[in-house]
């Protein structure tokens, strides 16, 4: 097979820490695989949009796109928007030929991210029988998503931590002060606060206030340019290259 061009869609904030947040990530992905050829568009707020991005690429003559959400579940911008967008691209490009790739989540690589940053903040490995661990997510009115984020505490449970909860900055409670105050509420002694979102704005921001107003011991950073997440991208798209009925070592 030939390689298409990754393209990597993040959803866009005013806040321009989101921004090159993404563009760090994508530019660990190009390190990661010399030669593949990676761009990176948004939804709202930031430059490039979707729509500039693939008139340019088929303007430059590429034939094969591979858009990638930059996601971590599968909610209304994974569902929606973004199948919208492609779809009126595929019309009006008919000769590019452009596949979505799966969201990111769930995945154990995100899971790897996830014990990094929190290592990286101070959580240490003998320290998880007495710490309970709080999953704060930016949050959605999607059932697939919640279950997804609900399935992911349940199974850091048992990964050596004494207590985890879900938490969400939007659209659902408990918010993430309300999940740290009910674990020491439970007598649990140490709590980490994991933000389970890519990139930082002004959701991520609620998360680390709920954090530090409830008096959490450990608060985590975003996932951004880690290794394992690169990885994931690249894992999501060569699935993506797959036909349905073939396997990757087809």
């Amino acid at each position: 097979m030939t390689h298409p061009t990754l393209l990597v869609i993040a959803h866009g904030s005013r806040d321009p820490r989101h921004a090159a947040t993404v563009h760090a990530l994508t530019e660990r992905v190009r390190a990661e695989r010399p030669g593949l050829r990676v761009e990176t568009a948004f939804l709202e707020f930031n430059a490039p949009s979707v729509p500039r991005v693939l008139e340019r690429l088929a303007a430059q003559g590429a034939d094969e796109v591979v858009a990638l959400p930059l996601l971590l579940t599968r909610a209304f911008h994974a569902k929606t928007d973004i199948p919208s967008v492609l779809r009126e691209a595929r019309a009006r490009l008919p000769r590019l030929r452009i596949r979505q790739a799966d969201v990111l989540g769930p995945s154990p690589l995100l899971d790897a991210t996830l014990g990094r940053r929190l290592r990286e903040a101070g959580a240490r490995p003998g320290d998880l029988p007495r710490t309970g661990l709080v999953l704060a997510s930016a949050g959605s009115t999607d059932p697939e998503a919640i279950a997804v984020i609900a399935e992911i505490a349940r199974e850091l449970r048992h990964t050596g931590w004494c207590a985890v909860r879900p938490a969400f900055a939007s659209a659902l409670l408990p918010r993430t002060e309300d999940a740290v105050r009910a674990l020491r509420a439970e007598g649990v002694d140490r709590v980490a606060v994991a933000p389970y979102v890519i990139a930082p704005g002004r959701l991520p921001d609620r998360i680390a206030a709920g954090a530090e107003a409830a008096g959490a011991d450990v608060l985590a950073d975003v996932l951004g340019p880690a290794p394992e997440l690169a990885r994931l991208l690249l894992n999501r798209f060569d699935e993506a290259r797959v036909p349905v009925g073939a396997s990757l070592s087809a």
